[in-house]
């Protein structure tokens, strides 16, 4: 990140004239090859031992075991959780406004039981419509801070959480490759929220996008809860 970071100002340098292509030091560095992730999925049994960690333990299990639900059934990414406001949930076809990284906006599907517990959670801890949804007890909307407080308590009490530092990340992963094992790569790009630049996908993926109704089919299967737009044949 550092080194992406000096190469991006040295960049900006060169292009408004502070310095010359052959006085920019950043050429002279190649950009370090990106290791490969370690995340990835967690076995259900683990997933179930953070969920029971998250419930019975800390100052707020109420709001833990709400986010731990929300990154579950749709596998977004904090940034997206925490832009998350009342004015961005449709009860009557149980989806919610993601704005994530990029500036990607989205309609993701949630389960009728998730939904009753945003709304619930927005009025018992008065979250304006226009501001965000996710707050603690006494009403302040909770930062970053919260999942890294939450992932440090989870921790200590699960040794093998902290060894392998899993992270609310590590649910995106756990979600994406059950939906892309059931219903495919096109589901679960949907369900990602991935954009069609970039990648080495190709062209194809363009032809092949799925629908809202075909993501909130794979909810309905991945929650066991009807959904009002999934398909009949998902």
């Amino acid at each position: 990140h550092l080194i992406a970071a000096l190469r991006c100002m040295y960049k900006h340098a060169e292009e408004d004239g502070l310095i010359t292509r052959d006085e920019n030091p950043a050429r002279k560095v190649d950009k370090p090859r990106r290791l490969p992730s370690t995340r990835r999925a967690v076995a259900d049994k683990r997933l179930a031992e953070i969920n029971q960690a998250a419930a019975t333990t800390g100052d707020d299990p109420e709001l833990d075991t709400l986010l731990l639900r929300l990154h579950t059934e749709t596998a977004c990414r904090r940034g997206g959780a925490l832009a998350l406001r009342p004015a961005d949930l449709d009860p009557d076809q149980c989806l919610i406004l993601l704005r994530e990284k990029g500036e990607t906006v989205r309609w993701q599907p949630v389960s009728p039981t998730l939904m009753a517990r945003l709304l619930q959670h927005a009025q018992e801890r008065h979250a304006p419509p226009g501001g965000q949804l996710l707050r603690y007890a006494h009403g302040q909307p909770i930062t970053s801070r919260r999942y890294d407080h939450l992932w440090t308590r989870i921790g200590k009490h699960l040794p093998w959480v902290a060894t392998q530092q899993i992270s609310t990340h590590w649910i995106r992963h756990t979600t994406l490759t059950w939906v892309e094992r059931n219903f495919g790569y096109a589901v679960a790009r949907a369900y990602a929220g991935h954009t069609d630049s970039g990648g080495d996908t190709g062209a194809t993926s363009t032809y092949v996008r799925a629908s809202l109704c075909e993501v909130a089919a794979a909810l309905a299967a991945l929650t066991s809860e009807p959904h009002p737009l999934a398909t009949p044949e998902g």
